[in-house]
């Protein structure tokens, strides 16, 4: 994958303006994205769909992170990239807690987004 926007990202966030913003803004960066309100949706979106990265909020109602990071993981692999949007002081941590590959601390611009989400994509699909 390149810096260009190439790729799917799926956003779980239970915060329609935060979704909703970085929907937009993804997609005006030439990715594709998909979208949930909670980890269970999210379950149900990745069922029928593949994604290349997962932005996921920890705090959300039906399902909150943690309990969708363990039902995805027991999914057979292979396992896309996770990275924790969390505005809680402890972002490193809670990343670490359900074996994210990093975090994007909240508030952000959409330069920080867009950046993590290059990051995260290209560290994906660089040769070992």
């Amino acid at each position: 994958m390149t810096g260009t926007g190439a790729g799917t990202v799926l956003v779980i966030d239970d915060d329609d303006d935060i979704r909703d913003f970085m929907e937009l803004g993804l997609r005006d960066a030439g990715y594709c994205v998909l979208s949930a309100e909670n980890g269970a949706s999210a379950l149900d979106v990745l069922a029928r769909s593949r994604s290349d990265l997962i932005l996921l909020d920890m705090r959300m109602p039906v399902m909150d992170g943690w309990a969708f990071a363990r039902a995805y993981h027991q999914n057979p692999p292979p396992h896309v990239p996770i990275v924790v949007v969390t505005a809680a002081q402890d972002a490193a941590e809670r990343a670490s807690e359900i074996g994210a590959n990093g975090y994007l601390s909240k508030p952000f611009d959409l330069d920080d987004l867009t950046a993590a989400v290059r990051r995260y994509l290209e560290s994906e699909s660089s040769p070992p």
